[in-house]
């Protein structure tokens, strides 16, 4: 069986948790059948793996047009394949056309969905309605829908009342267990001590970690309100970049400005973190924060989990099917307005109960320590790559042997 994965994200341009899952997924599919990856950000020296650039015609046009120049690229680079399995919208259109080109299945995997993500308009003006469509178009004509939690199975039947229950299948995201875990030994001790030191974090002091990008969705406006809260002792690690406005770079901007003249140990890391460094973030940690008010499962949540970190998180999205709340974390209630932007109808009120929930764990170090031992061990049941590889693979056989 050979099959073609296309993706807007691949190593090692890689900002967000599709690409993450996507690099994980090939991975573990590769032990058991051919796969080939298609992904944008130009050619890659990586057997296996073809990496296209917007065509030159394309490279001033609207972003949405432009995505669209590298999907006709894609479609006609996975001839040959026997079925073409594309994630996010960036790869959606390219995976449609391919299945309709050369008659093959062609299955997609929801990490978010255009409709629940309105704010997209500030960043692609009317290229949105494209995004949209493109989404749209895909999902209704696949042979099969992976959704990464329940919630977001949800989520897809009710945005898209077309497409048959039968064709959406719920497969998790995966961590990859050995990469993802505490440092043990002097050595790496050492070394994990002298990374977050060198990035401003104090490891003595308790911290409440936050990793994810500057978009709506992530609800970092909410967390940095709430952490005005925290007692003065605790520290705030901010692992967070890659705005999608102007107008939202500018808004975290004035909260944690506004934030350090209240208060000290705010620690903003805005370049992305390669892995090693960041599991010293999180090990150094108290409790992580996921404060979204949209989030299909959440791969950040796994990998503090995997590290030993207690999550404290919006009861939102596939956040519930990942922390076990009083066990694994602590989950954090929230109303919200169902017009597809996810804002609390309580603003004030979410922001207090994040609060009161962070503090609660942030203050007590034995708590979160054991909570965190129950994280790591929850992963290793449920979020295996090896699992959730094989889950892929007999939703690969249904739809060809259908």
């Amino acid at each position: 069986m050979r099959v073609d994965l296309l993706t807007r994200e691949y190593p090692p341009h890689v900002y967000g948790g599709a690409g993450v899952h996507v690099t994980e997924l090939a991975a573990v599919l590769r032990r058991s059948i051919d796969v080939r990856v298609h992904c944008f950000d130009g050619p890659r020296d990586e057997v296996g793996v073809t990496g296209y650039d917007v065509p030159g015609t394309l490279s001033g046009a609207n972003a949405a047009l432009a995505t669209f120049g590298v999907d006709l690229l894609m479609a006609d680079g996975v001839s040959g394949t026997d079925l073409v399995h594309s994630h996010t919208w960036y790869a959606n259109l390219g995976g449609h056309l391919a299945g309709m080109l050369y008659g093959i299945p062609h299955v997609v995997s929801a990490h978010s969905l255009e409709p629940l993500r309105p704010w997209k308009a500030e960043q692609l003006g009317g290229g949105y309605a494209l995004s949209s469509w493109a989404e749209k178009t895909a999902y209704e004509g696949a042979s099969a829908v992976i959704a990464v939690s329940a919630g977001m199975r949800t989520d897809i039947l009710r945005s898209y009342p077309a497409v048959d229950p039968e064709r959406v299948h719920v497969v998790h995201n995966g961590i990859d267990l050995d990469g993802w875990r505490r440092p043990t030994g002097e050595a790496a001790l050492a070394h994990a001590d002298a990374v977050v030191r060198g990035l401003g974090i104090d490891p003595d002091r308790p911290s409440v970690v936050f990793v994810g990008r500057i978009t709506r969705q992530k609800g970092l406006p909410y967390f940095l309100r709430s952490a005005e809260q925290l007692p003065a002792e605790v520290q705030l690690v901010l692992c967070a970049g890659a705005p999608d406005t102007p107008a939202i770079a500018a808004e975290v901007t004035s909260l944690v400005e506004e934030l350090r003249k209240r208060r000290d140990g705010v620690v903003w890391i805005e370049r992305m973190l390669p892995r090693e460094e960041l599991v010293a973030v999180l090990a150094s940690g108290t409790v992580f924060a996921c404060p979204s008010v949209y989030e299909p499962l959440g791969i950040v949540n796994l990998e503090a989990m995997a590290v030993g970190l207690p999550v404290v998180g919006s009861a939102t999205g596939g956040i519930p099917e990942v922390v076990d709340d009083g066990v694994t974390g602590l989950l954090v209630p929230i109303d919200q307005v169902q017009d597809g932007t996810g804002t609390p109808l309580d603003p004030d009120a979410f922001v207090d109960d994040l609060a009161a929930a962070l503090i609660e764990l942030s203050t007590d170090p034995a708590r979160a320590a054991a909570m965190g031992v129950a994280a790591r061990r929850r992963v290793e049941d449920h979020f295996s790559w090896d699992a959730i590889g094989q889950r892929t693979l007999e939703v690969y056989r249904s739809v060809l042997g259908g």
